[in-house]
């Protein structure tokens, strides 16, 4: 009866530890998306001033003249 306590309180023990490590990995995560949610939205700022100062020097390019 004890070898089946303790071989139960080993897992129990187990599964604690894996739900510590993926509560730890998930937190991990949750950073990395928030910091490439961040990035993605600051890149896609540039583009758009990109793209603005782009269409404003298209616009001043004299067309050709036949």
């Amino acid at each position: 009866m004890d070898a089946e306590l303790r071989s139960l309180e080993d897992k129990v023990n187990q599964v604690v530890a894996l739900c510590q490590r993926l509560r730890a990995d998930n937190h991990t995560l949750r950073q990395q998306l928030a910091t490439a949610l961040n990035d993605n939205k600051q890149l896609a700022e540039k583009i758009g001033v990109a793209s603005t100062r782009l269409e404003t020097l298209l616009t001043q390019i004299p067309g050709e003249e036949t």
